[in-house]
């Protein structure tokens, strides 16, 4: 016999809602943050730009306990192949290991740049099959970070 007799809370579902996400963010980063004795979280961003002042490429990403990850990088199409990428994952890594992670984590699918990030010491640790389509995958790489001298990136 059910005995519960509360009223169901109402379900919505709809679009992109910030303020939702927002607050789902806010949330999850309490728990996680708490429970896992770890109290900051930050992020840091790298970016290159022309003489003109225009965005050539650019990277966001996190630090959490002793571990790195990279969110979003991007490189002008003009800039590609010229070591952009390059000085931005050689910036990165330097910010993790000034903030002392061991590792940095990051995912690319197979139609973007798997290749770029194992040629720069990531090595593949998972995929996620048929995402976001069939016959694509999304990658996921990390690198350790090991204990070397701290050098200013290219």
């Amino acid at each position: 016999m059910d005995t519960d007799h509360r009223p169901l809370d109402r379900l919505s579902i709809g679009d992109k809602d910030a303020d939702l996400d927002a607050r789902l963010d806010a949330e999850l980063s309490a728990y996680n943050l708490e429970t896992s004795g770890v109290h900051v979280r930050s992020e840091f961003t790298v970016k290159i730009e022309d003489d003109a002042g225009d965005l050539v490429a650019g990277l966001s990403g996190w630090t959490w306990g002793t571990c790195a990850g990279i969110s979003l990088v991007w490189v002008r199409e003009d800039r590609r192949n010229q070591r952009a990428g390059a000085r931005l994952l050689a910036a990165a890594d330097r910010v993790a290991r000034e903030r002392g992670c061991h590792q940095i984590v990051v995912s690319s699918f197979t139609f973007q740049a798997p290749g770029f990030y194992e040629r720069h010491g990531f090595v593949e640790t998972g995929r996620t099959e048929g995402l976001p389509i069939e016959g694509a995958a999304d990658v996921h790489l990390a690198k350790r970070l090991y204990r070397s001298a701290l050098a200013s990136p290219p």
